[in-house]
């Protein structure tokens, strides 16, 4: 049992809910709920006009987020989830068609490829029984590869990191991918690899982030990976951006799994960088009767921004942005207002009940909770009277 279910987490990682049975050909596999980066053809149910010809491109998917687009015969009929066999050097290659029809333009066009002038592979046909069984032995021997290959760059002293293994369809190739931080001589390797999996090698170096991407796993927020799931376009992530959003610099909680700054730090940036601009400058002092004030940051989600007395520059106080400008337009005029806070039910005991509650206070966790005999006797008692 434990041995199928390693098997089906192998094509899990194609797009495939469970291990592909050659033997049924209604078996579906495909599965875009667990699918990988998987693309929507929100176009499917989008009749085309008379007019309009269909396309002859596919976009077919092959382990974690690798997709290319190949150019299918006409008289061949292929629709979403079909296991196809399409052209590789050398050989074929097996693959699952993940987005077909008018959909296919749009794609290629955000991923910059022009359809008239790429040089695109062709599709051979749709896969047959025993090209299944072939790839599914293909891709049952991936882990054991990936862990033999991993012993015998460390037999080498090889300062690399074997990551992932692709099989090819027909088992004539084998990609390994890997990580190095320096200059890698694998020639040795390729030798050492070639004898022992009887393969033609290709190797590719990765960065750290397409590692992750490749592996996947689980953030610091919960969920799976943004770049295991959705994310294909990286952005550069700067120190700056957790410095706009007042983040702790603290290497271990800015780092993702692929030891980088975390992707997500550019989500809420922009947000961030446009409420500064109507955020006072920090040079300009506020002038109170009761002292004057420095700006020492910003709340942005709150709107708030906080400043401190220069007698107690300890102390801060919390204060509305619009009390902020408020109090710069009085110093311009001359006025000088008598403290930060505006005087009125904000700092009034009142007021403060109300922001916070008794329910919503960590002490109410302390208080001993009734048991129901109580409750029920205390109601007894009360209908009693």
């Amino acid at each position: 049992m434990e041995k199928n279910n390693n098997n089906n987490n192998t094509f899990i990682s194609r797009g495939c809910k469970c291990m592909p049975n050659p033997q049924n050909k209604q078996w579906k596999v495909h599965s875009p709920t667990c699918a990988k980066l998987h693309s929507f053809n929100w176009l499917n149910r989008i009749k085309l006009p008379d007019s309009k010809e269909d396309i002859d491109v596919v976009e077919v998917r092959f382990k974690n987020s690798r997709k290319d687009f190949f150019r299918a015969p006409s008289e061949l009929t292929l629709a979403e989830g079909d296991i196809v066999a399409i052209e590789a050097s050398p050989g074929h290659e097996i693959g699952i068609v993940t987005l077909c029809g008018e959909a296919v333009k749009l794609q290629m066009k955000n991923k910059k490829v022009d359809i008239n002038e790429a040089e695109l592979k062709r599709v051979y046909r749709r896969a047959k029984i025993s090209d299944i069984e072939k790839w599914v032995s293909a891709v049952n021997l991936e882990n054991k590869t990936m862990f033999k290959s991993r012993e015998i760059a460390a037999s080498l002293d090889l300062s690399m990191k074997i990551s992932d293994v692709e099989y090819q369809g027909d088992m004539t190739k084998a990609i390994f991918y890997y990580t190095a931080d320096d200059r890698v001589d694998f020639r040795e390797l390729i030798k050492l690899l070639a004898e022992a999996f009887n393969v033609r090698i290709e190797m590719r170096q990765i960065g750290m982030r397409q590692e992750a991407a490749r592996l996947g796993g689980i953030g610091s927020c919960g969920r799976e990976l943004c770049c295991a799931t959705w994310l294909t376009n990286f952005r550069s992530v700067s120190t700056s951006a957790a410095r706009t959003q007042q983040l702790s610099l603290n290497p271990q909680k800015l780092a993702g799994q692929c030891s980088k700054l975390k992707c997500c730090i550019n989500f809420e940036n922009d947000c961030y960088v446009d409420y500064a601009k109507h955020l006072p400058d920090a040079q300009i002092i506020l002038e109170t009767n009761k002292g004057k004030a420095v700006f020492k940051k910003p709340d942005t989600l709150n709107e708030k921004v906080y400043y401190a007395y220069e007698h107690a520059p300890e102390q801060m106080v919390m204060i509305p942005l619009k009390r902020a400008w408020d109090i710069i337009n009085m110093n311009q005029k001359g006025v000088v207002p008598d403290e930060l806070e505006e005087t009125g039910l904000e700092n009034t005991e009142e007021a403060l009940d109300m922001i916070n509650p008794e329910e919503d206070s960590v002490e109410r966790f302390d208080k001993p909770k009734k048991s129901r005999k109580r409750r029920l006797k205390k109601k007894k008692n009360q209908n009693k009277q």
